[in-house]
């Protein structure tokens, strides 16, 4: 296989296949690759600036019966730290937000048994009620699959009733590797890998924007890391012309401290900085009608995260202003609105905040700089 000949098809936005993506991953030279992934930024996204957003990670509860191996956020029913937030906890959490320039709550929690569709209807809609312009980037394909299954609804009714109660975008989140073999291991309490790519088609079809996501350096295989993006590619090849499907995609790297992958399995994270700037690269070249790149400075650092935007990534997502799960595995880095912009300074770029649809907001007159202080 000639990789030049590869490199030159990726210029022109062509769909290489799976093992064109591996011979890429594994013979193309590093700095061929960051060349050709930024040249395809620089046709994707041509205004040239690094985007990033102010928004809050609020956990809607910590009750999960899907056992993730690689979790330690979640509490089984009945444990004594088991918690559903309440509605002053979330106004508190917004006002503080709102403070802090945020526009959106990241709203997530767990495959709670007992908390169906209109647990969630209720609590947008009552969250709307008291914010009329907050976004709400909440749930994901998992949580929309346990919904279902408690009420015995279609993926469609339920999004249905999210989008009408203020669901406003749809996160890409529990996608991990899109491979049952792999979701066996790692994660067989959730939906398999074609259910959530269905959740996500039919909430192209009825206009909710998306994102997508990947968590390696596990047990998957590299063949595995590209038969996931050739998926997630599919699916936004069949979007509605009208729909902004998958605006995003953010590869992140698995994070094993004190989880039961590392505890049992003994499974740990030997992604290497050359390795994530590599599939940062090639999430870049595979994924040609997905605009933004997201790199992942929450779970490779800053400055890992800043060369990428020089190899295909175009984003650098949230400041976070709480982050709960991915760093109850380890994942110490943190930045406010002054830190995030000084990074992308840093790396050549200039800085532009956004909101979840990818449009540019100015940053607020009355903004507070968090103290990051846990």
């Amino acid at each position: 296989m000639n990789i030049e000949e590869l490199y030159q098809r990726a210029l022109n936005l062509e769909f290489l296949d799976i093992e064109e993506g591996v011979v890429l991953f594994e013979q193309a030279p590093l700095t061929d690759l960051m060349f050709v992934a930024d040249e395809l930024r620089k046709k994707q996204v041509p205004h040239g600036k690094v985007t990033w957003q102010i928004d809050r990670n609020v956990n809607t509860t910590n009750v999960c019966i899907a056992n993730c191996k690689f979790c330690n956020f979640y509490r089984i029913p009945g444990h004594p730290d088991a918690y559903i937030t309440d509605i002053s906890t979330y106004r508190r959490k917004i006002e503080e937000t709102l403070k802090y320039g945020g526009d959106q709550l990241l709203l997530q929690g767990g495959h709670h048994p007992g908390l169906g569709l209109s647990f969630y209807v209720d609590l947008f809609g009552r969250l709307k009620e008291l914010y009329p312009k907050l976004k709400l980037h909440a749930l994901g394909p998992p949580e929309v699959a346990h919904i279902c299954k408690l009420e015995k609804k279609s993926h469609r009714e339920v999004l249905i009733a999210l989008k009408k109660a203020g669901l406003d975008s749809l996160p890409g989140a529990g996608a991990e590797i899109l491979v049952d073999r792999v979701r066996r291991l790692i994660s067989k309490g959730k939906c398999g890998a074609q259910e959530w790519l269905n959740i996500m088609q039919e909430a192209h079809q009825l206009n909710i924007t998306t994102s997508a996501t990947m968590m390696f350096g596990h047990v998957e295989t590299i063949r595995e890391r590209f038969e996931h993006l050739i998926k997630i590619r599919e699916v936004q090849a069949r979007k509605p012309a009208q729909a902004k499907g998958f605006l995003a995609f953010i590869p992140w790297t698995f994070q094993d401290v004190d989880t039961l992958l590392a505890k049992i399995r003994g499974v740990q994270n030997l992604t290497t900085p050359e390795e994530y700037i590599r599939m940062i690269a090639i999430s870049r070249i595979l994924l040609p009608n997905i605009k933004n790149i997201q790199a992942s400075w929450l779970t490779v650092g800053k400055q890992v995260a800043q060369v990428c935007l020089h190899g295909g990534a175009n984003d650098f997502g949230s400041i976070m202003i709480e982050e709960n799960v991915v760093s109850a595995a380890g994942a110490p880095h943190r930045f406010t609105y002054k830190t995030i912009q000084e990074a992308i300074q840093e790396a050549g770029f200039e800085p532009q905040l956004r909101n979840q649809q990818y449009e540019w907001r100015e940053i607020p007159q009355t903004i507070e700089e968090q103290v990051i202080d846990y």
